[in-house]
């Protein structure tokens, strides 16, 4: 998997070998949208390698942090980085972008891809779901925390775009959001000043900070999106803002490195193999080649195995604790795996036991 690369720190080689996987992904498919991976893979790569509370071996782990894609068309932004951070996603499953059956749809499909959390594409529906997903956390902590028993304790992440804020949806989930004052709940928001039609001051005006003020979130404005200090100094900050949701606006470059940079030209198809290839200059790697995972790139992202793995046996043990501190709560052994089965998303009941059910309680089929 290794290469000669040009030198450049470890975390500079890593983000640039995320935003290359997309080029080549969205290049191979011939369809697909580069632009988003290229601007914003410094932020997946914070998240998913050093802030983030996840474990790539074991992808339901209850208390994970959820990580939403709201503006699901830059798939390959997440496909990508499952894959490096450890996930059951393959390099082979990249190559199959957007072919039929593949584990890479165009739009990532919750129960299909491995640490791909709910199904998003329309814009404003991953708005909606990451809200829904921070209601889940706070309605199952104060149902079944303890005092020094915090097991249900988890940030919800969301990337969105322009698309998404401008959707009604958002407007509606964001107002609400803001009224639970869901502090665990912080939005990364791409602002790259392009939409799909051109410049967003064509069509979309309004000052979206003091929209979301209004709405009581805390705000902040990160005015570089390759300043990882700056970006994960934001979100630290808005970890600390715990009676409200958090909005982060960074201002990225949409389409980073490649020949059509800034522009909508390079948001919603593939960039052709002379700008894939001047892309790849941009960065130091090999122009001629394609899929290119240098080994100490690899090696930096999978240590979010070794560290998920840590974490979740931290948890595990809290929760072991935890039923037999409080013998006579919600961790009784029936209500215990209630409890990880609603923090998962599974099913309590079978969906054939649903649908008999719901057949005898109606009055047609009777």
């Amino acid at each position: 998997m290794t290469t000669s690369v040009a030198s450049v720190s470890l975390d500079q080689l890593s983000i640039d070998t995320l935003r290359l996987l997309a080029v080549d992904s969205v290049e191979k498919a011939k369809s697909g949208h580069p632009g988003a991976p290229l601007g914003c893979a410094p932020i997946a790569y914070l998240l998913f390698h050093k802030l983030m509370k996840h474990n790539p071996a074991h992808s339901k782990w209850a208390d994970r942090d959820r990580f939403v894609l709201s503006n699901g068309h830059g798939s390959m932004l997440l496909y990508g980085t499952l894959f490096l951070s450890g996930y059951k996603v393959t390099l082979d499953d990249l190559k199959s972008f957007r072919t039929f059956g593949s584990k890479t749809p165009g739009h990532p499909e919750y129960g299909w891809t491995d640490g791909v959390e709910v199904t998003t594409g329309p814009l404003g529906q991953g708005f909606g779901m990451a809200v829904g997903l921070a209601i889940a956390e706070k309605h199952l902590a104060a149902t079944y925390n303890r005092p020094g028993f915090n097991v249900v304790d988890h940030h919800t992440y969301m990337l969105c775009g322009d698309g998404d804020l401008m959707e009604g949806l958002s407007h509606e989930a964001a107002s609400l959001a803001g009224t639970l004052k869901l502090g665990k709940l912080i939005a990364l928001y791409d602002d790259n000043l392009i939409s799909l039609d051109g410049p967003t001051e064509w069509s979309f005006t309004e000052d979206r900070y003091k929209r979301f003020e209004a709405y009581n979130w805390h705000v902040q404005r990160v005015q570089d999106g390759n300043d990882l200090d700056a970006i994960e100094a934001a979100i630290e900050v808005a970890k600390a803002v715990e009676d409200r949701p958090s909005l982060i606006a960074v201002r990225t470059v949409i389409g980073y490195g490649s020949p059509r940079a800034g522009t909508n030209k390079v948001h919603g198809e593939a960039m052709g193999a002379a700008d894939a290839a001047a892309t790849k200059r941009f960065f130091g790697f090999p122009e001629d080649q394609s899929f290119v995972v240098p080994d100490d790139a690899l090696t930096n992202w999978r240590k979010a195995v070794e560290r998920g793995a840590a974490r979740e046996a931290e948890w595990n043990a809290l929760f072991a604790s935890y039923a037999t501190v409080f013998p006579s709560s919600p961790a009784s052994s029936s209500e215990r795996k209630q409890v990880s089965c609603a923090m998962v998303g599974k099913r309590r009941f079978p969906a054939s036991r649903l649908r008999s059910r719901w057949r005898r309680a109606t009055p047609a089929s009777r």
